[in-house]
C-alpha cells in the first residue's frame, strides 16, 4: 500500500474572479479549467480548485483555508510580488525551512517555500 498524497485542494469565495486572478499572479500559471463559478490549477499532481461559496448540505466539501506552495527561486518571487503591490510577510527562515507568507482576497494565508 502506497502513502497518502495531497491530491486537491478545494476553496470557495463569493468572489472567483479575483482568487483566480490573485492565484494566477501569486502562482504565475493559468487555470487549467476556468467557468464563472470554477477554476482548476493543475500543479503536478496536486490540483487546486477554486469554488464559488455555496451552502453545502450534508455531506459537503469541507474548507481548508491553509495552502502551502514551493516556488522556484523564493526571494525572487517575493521581491516580484512585492513590486505587484501584494502585501507579503517574509521570506524568512524558521525551522522547517525558508517561507513567506501572503493573504488571498479572501483573507486565506498562504505559505510560499
Amino acid at each position: 500500500m502506497s502513502a497518502p498524497r495531497l491530491t486537491e485542494l478545494a476553496l470557495f469565495t463569493a468572489d472567483v474572479a479575483t482568487v483566480i486572478a490573485f492565484y494566477e499572479r501569486v502562482l504565475g500559471v493559468a487555470p487549467s479549467e476556468r467557468s464563472e463559478q470554477h477554476a482548476a490549477f493543475q500543479l503536478g499532481e496536486l490540483v487546486l480548485r477554486i469554488h464559488v461559496a455555496v451552502d453545502p448540505g450534508p455531506g459537503g466539501p469541507p474548507a481548508d483555508d491553509h495552502v502551502a506552495f514551493t516556488v522556484a527561486g523564493l526571494d525572487g518571487h517575493a521581491a516580484a510580488l512585492t513590486a505587484a503591490g501584494v502585501a507579503i510577510d517574509g521570506p524568512r527562515d524558521l525551522p522547517w525551512g525558508r517561507s513567506a507568507y501572503v493573504r488571498d482576497p479572501d483573507g486565506r494565508l498562504v505559505e510560499l517555500t
